[in-house]
């Protein structure tokens, strides 16, 4: 039963940064997952993979998963290259390429 230790990143569909500030326990899959006959729909047997723990801060998952004797994996998050712009940079005279229209 292996866990991982991660900061989960910011969802793409969306510009805000909610939900990216706590630290996530999840466990990894022990079984594939495979399709039902009838339906389609996938179906596992495992449980563990329903669990998800938050934490606000990477050692208090450490300390959990080594208090309840988890094994676990610790992602580091890559912090994002920030890029700053300014709308007036479209128009500064000192512009690369020129702009035409």
């Amino acid at each position: 039963m292996l866990a991982r230790i991660y900061r989960p990143a910011k969802n793409a569909m969306q510009s805000g940064k909610a939900k990216t500030k706590d630290w996530v326990l999840e466990f990894e899959p022990a079984s594939a997952r495979k399709p039902d006959p009838l339906m389609g729909w996938t179906q596992s047997s495992d449980m563990n993979g329903q669990i998800r723990l938050t934490f606000e801060t990477r050692d208090e998952a450490v300390a959990y998963a080594q208090r309840h004797e988890i094994a676990f994996q610790l992602f580091e998050p890559k912090t994002p290259k920030r890029i700053i712009k300014a709308y007036a940079d479209n128009f500064a005279a000192n512009r690369k390429q020129p702009w035409t229209h």
